[in-house]
Parts: C-alpha cells; structure tokens; sequence
C-alpha cells in the first residue's frame, strides 16, 4: 500500500508553505534521515527529511508551488521498511545530551540541533520500541522514554504527532493559549486602473506577518510608557569593555548592551516577564530577549535565551551569528520562535521615538529610538547629553501600567549607571 508523503507542519505557527525544491526524483530508494526536499516556510528554507521508507513512486506537487497547505500529500512512497530502536538493558541507556537553551515559549520544532538520540529501548513486553528518526531526535530533546509512547504511524510506529504535549526530564517550554482569531480580512481594494502600478504577491513571511500583526492590534490591548534615558556612562562603558575585547575579535554594539540591560530589567521585574493565556498567567523565569532584525524579505526576531545571565560578550557574538544567519534564511525554528519579550531598535536611522506592536504571546515589546545630542538637565544646571529615547508597548491584559512604569524605571537606572550589567 502506498504510503502518502504529507506537507509537513515545520513549525508550530506554519499553515501553509512553498515546496522550493524536489531534492529527490520518481525512482528514487529512500532510506530513513535521507533529504526529500527544501520547503520555504512562513520565516526560513528548511530540508525536511524522510521518515519512511521505499521507493518514491509518484511526486503529486511540483517545485516551485506556493500556498501548500500543511498535510497536503505531496508524494507516494511504495512499501517502506520499519525503522526500529533495537532493544538494549536500561542499566547502559546513555542518557541525552540536554537539549540547548532555547526560547520559551515556543514548543520547538528543533530541527535539526545537534543531540545524540537516546540509547535503544525495548517496552515491557521486551519488543523493539519501533519509531521514525525525526521521533528519536525530538524525544531526546524533550528527555522522553520511548517504551512510554504509543505510536500512531504505520505499524504502531511512533512518530513526531506523538510526541506533541508529551514531558519528559527535559525543561519545557509553558503552554500557552492560542491568540483569538483575527477579524477576516476587508473585502480586496479597489484599484484606479489609470494610476501606474504593479502588483507583486506576498511571500508567506509577509502574508504571515501580516496575519499576526493584525492578530495582535485586534486582540491585544496595548499601552505605551515612554522614558529618555541617557546614554554617555553606557557609552563610555562600552568603549573601555571594546578596548579589553579587542584581542579576542569581539566588538560590542550598543544594541548588545540594551538587550543585556533588557533581560536583567525583566529579572528584576518579574511581573513584566509574562504572557497572558486566557484564564491562566505564565510566569517566566528566565529573560529570553527577541531582537528585531531586517531581512530582505521582511522581518524576524532571533531570540537571545536568558539574555539577563549571559555576558555581554557572549550576548555580542552570539547576536553577531544569528542576525547574519537570518539575513541568510538559515535560522532554526528555535531559534526564533518564543522569547518571553522583544527589542526594536531604529536608531540606526535616525528615528528618534516609535510606538511598536507586540509579539504575542509575549507580554511587552521594547522600541528604541536614536541617541542624540540633547540639551538636558545634570545636577541641576542645563548642559548637554546624549539621550535616546525608549517605549515599552504592554499587554495591559498581563501587566497593569504601574507594573510596566517599574520596568522602564530599571531599565533607565541600569542604563545609565551601566556597572551594574556586568555583575
């Protein structure tokens, strides 16, 4: 019988995605692992890989196809050998590497992280524990037991569905409620056909961006606390801390500082670094800061993870990695998806103050504006300064405005008596 190849769900918000690229052809053996094909999801180009196999008899949707919907069949695989997990005692099982730090609270798609699957399992009827290679690495990443699991693929074979809301030894992420559906979309505009014009279509970034922003205007009630915050003893700090980094190829953008300044604000206030899931309140305990970054095709926000622990250099180094990973389309779905709170910055071009829109489920974005030269009030006589100006957009659902006050209030103090970031 064969089996169907269905449009994968590559991440947990993906509805729909573009098949880029057949990396396969009709006739071709597949084994378990092997790449079938790259699909263009909603933020990144991702390979996914087979999970059955046999040989490729039939490909239903062409390279190149837009707006495939997820669990569209794809492709048919005739036959398709079992992959088993050979039993072995549970006194040698080697235990799982620890999954790396990723963002709360996205669930995951961690695709493809280095770990080293578990050690093979037999069940209590000491049968082989059958299950497909994706299943494997995603159950050594969340420290789940095999033999515990029901399999609903072909044969009993566990795959990655069941895994879904499964817990295991691995901290993971907290769930959350699922934002409320948007309001449908306006009927489309009408055009002036006597104006020049063309028309380009939205890829699946901007078609989702779109979406959620929408979703989060609609279904978020935001408030907005703004508060210029002066930047020289920041300033001054980092050009000591650059001078001492120098050597290690290491240079720190005032970015990197926010964004350390941001997650150790959300430790010190830990009723801003939250999100709000209907009936319930999901408090974090970790700062993981998302950072706004610009790419061709529209926007997304890798994710700086426990941003208030780490030292700025590492903050520096590892932003440096993700922003040009992104650029490049070549971030993981960890590594982007979740972060219990946000940062903007467009003071590169000379904005001076903007109003951002949240991210849900995070409960307050962080928008910076440019520092300039500005006429400003030290120790009682007017002198001049360099101010930048900061507006904390809140989920007046999750933070009430005294909440959201102290945040701003810390941040401003951490900033401008900076010392206190590298504790």
């Amino acid at each position: 019988m064969p089996i169907e190849i269905k449009m994968p769900a590559l991440s947990p918000t993906m509805e729909e995605g573009t098949l880029a690229k057949w990396l396969v052809k009709e006739g071709d053996v597949l084994k378990s692992g092997d790449l079938m094909a790259e699909i263009e999801t909603d933020k990144a180009t991702m390979e996914f890989e087979a999970v059955d196999e046999g040989t490729i008899t039939k490909i239903l949707v062409a390279e190149g196809t837009d707006n495939v919907k997820v669990g569209t069949v794809i492709a048919l695989i005739d036959g398709g050998g079992e992959v088993a997990v050979a039993p072995k005692p549970a006194a040698t099982m080697s235990a799982p590497l620890p999954e790396p730090v990723v963002a709360a609270p996205a669930p995951a798609a961690s695709l493809p992280v280095a770990v080293v699957a578990p050690s093979p399992t037999a069940n209590a009827e000491g049968n082989r524990v059958k299950a497909s290679p994706l299943a494997r690495r995603l159950a050594a990443q969340q420290g789940l037991d095999l033999t515990t699991l029901t399999g609903s693929g072909p044969n009993g074979r566990i795959i990655k569905a069941d895994l879904e809301g499964k817990s295991g030894a691995a901290p993971e992420a907290a769930s959350v409620a699922p934002i409320a559906e948007a309001p449908r979309a306006a009927s489309p505009i009408a055009i002036d056909p006597s104006i020049p014009h063309e028309v380009e279509k939205l890829g699946n970034m901007r078609k989702t961006i779109a979406r959620r922003l929408t979703e989060a205007k609609a279904t978020v009630p935001h408030y907005y606390l703004t508060i210029d915050i002066r930047l020289d003893a920041l300033l001054k700090l980092r050009g000591d801390l650059n001078k001492s980094l120098e050597p290690r190829g290491i240079k720190l953008s005032v970015n990197d500082l926010l964004i350390k300044a941001l997650g150790v604000a959300l430790i010190t206030k830990p009723k801003c670094n939250v999100s709000f899931a209907g009936d319930t309140l999901i408090k974090y305990s970790r700062a993981d800061v998302a950072v706004a970054v610009s790419i061709p095709n529209g926007l997304i926000t890798p994710i700086i993870t426990d941003a208030g622990g780490k030292g700025v250099a590492a903050i520096a180094t590892e932003m440096k990695d993700l922003a040009a990973r992104a650029k490049d389309g070549k971030l993981q779905p960890h590594e982007y998806q979740g972060g219990t709170a946000s940062l903007s910055n467009l003071g590169m071009f000379g904005i001076k103050q903007f109003d951002a829109v949240i991210n849900p489920p995070q409960g307050m974005i962080l928008a910076v504006g440019a520092g300039e030269q500005r006429p400003y009030v030290i120790d009682g006589a007017l002198g001049i300064a360099t101010v930048m100006t900061a507006t904390g957009s809140f989920d007046h659902r999750a933070i009430d405005g005294a909440e959201g006050a102290e945040l701003m209030k810390a941040l401003k103090d951490l900033i401008e008596a900076p010392l206190g970031l590298l504790a």
